[in-house]
């Protein structure tokens, strides 16, 4: 489908989309896709669990970048001992230490620890119960153009800008949004709830706001969770009167690999359709790199792949 720019400016489409949303007629295809990416994602919850034992671990890296995992022996001012399991009982010089911590026993995955998840707040682009602790953050960009960033005003609310900068190429319209989200830890690191506001204009245009608001609840670890969301969109004070819904879920399987889905329903008049999409993640000191595509449901005619790439650069994470 090709729009014309005055089928773009925006919220008169936003509007347009909105006064066909007054039918519950569902797309059981879709529904049903849904539900099973729901299933696959508990499954991964469940059957990825971690066990841990009492042992105090600490992870020590040497100025020369040598990193070990072990049981703190003994140490003086001089020395330290380390008890690990491939190498036995190592003795380091303590000026050598560059950094010394606490290990998580959750983040101990056989031999390897597995650093906590830089993006664990976020699928591709939906939210989810996790909240951005204070003072940190991400950029994110997404095919170049679209560009956000998230930080944390405090542990549980977290404010996003972004913008599409078309100002750069010739003094279009430039679409900017805001995005303040606040979460719950009901359980913590096992069931957290979220909610927030996408509110966003066009610079250039004589016309107001329009955005979803939304909720979300999310089970599981910050590693491995499923999430159900609900929202409403809005123009100008009119609400719709059918929901967006989004199920997603992220199971981590490796020390820097994820595999990601976030999926969409929705119903415009007499049709209704979805989204669904599977992607990874690779995670790197720094940055990280999601991948994949989006597959749209309903009366397309067609399968239709809609690749996604998307950089995020993490800061203020200690």
């Amino acid at each position: 489908m090709i729009f014309r720019k005055t089928d773009l400016e925006y919220p008169r489409f936003y509007r347009k989309l909105l006064s066909y949303s007054n039918s519950n007629c569902l797309n059981m295809k879709a529904l049903h896709l849904l539900i099973l990416s729901a299933f696959c994602c508990l499954l991964w919850t469940q059957t990825h669990a971690q066990t841990a034992d009492s042992t105090i671990l600490w992870r020590i890296v040497t100025t020369d970048d040598n990193e070990y995992i072990g049981e703190v022996l003994s140490r003086d001012s001089e020395t330290l001992q380390l008890q690990t399991d491939r190498l036995g009982v190592l003795t380091i010089r303590v000026r050598d230490i560059r950094v010394m911590e606490q290990v998580n026993q959750q983040q101990m995955v056989g031999e390897e620890i597995w650093l906590e998840n830089p993006q664990a707040t976020r699928y591709l682009w939906n939210t989810n119960g996790y909240g951005i602790r204070q003072g940190e953050g991400y950029y994110q960009n997404i095919w170049v153009l679209f560009n956000q960033v998230s930080i944390g005003v405090v542990d549980h609310f977290s404010v996003s800008l972004g913008t599409v900068p078309l100002f750069l190429f010739g003094g279009l319209e430039t679409p900017v949004w805001v995005i303040p989200k606040f979460s719950i830890p009901v359980v913590k690191d096992k069931f957290n709830l979220g909610g927030g506001i996408l509110a966003a204009t066009v610079v250039g245009l004589q016309e107001g706001w329009a955005g979803v608001a939304f909720g979300s609840a999310t089970y599981g670890s910050r590693d491995r969770n499923v999430n159900f969301g609900l929202g409403y969109g809005f123009a100008d004070g009119n609400w719709s009167n059918t929901p967006v819904i989004t199920i997603s879920g992220m199971h981590r399987y490796s020390r820097r690999g994820y595999i990601l889905t976030e999926n969409y329903l929705f119903g415009f008049g007499d049709f209704t359709a979805g989204i669904i999409s599977v992607a990874g993640r690779t995670v790197w000191d720094g940055i990280s790199l999601d991948y994949g595509g989006f597959v749209p449901l309903g009366d397309v005619g067609t399968v239709i792949v809609l690749p996604w790439l998307s950089l995020i650069i993490p800061f203020g994470q200690k």
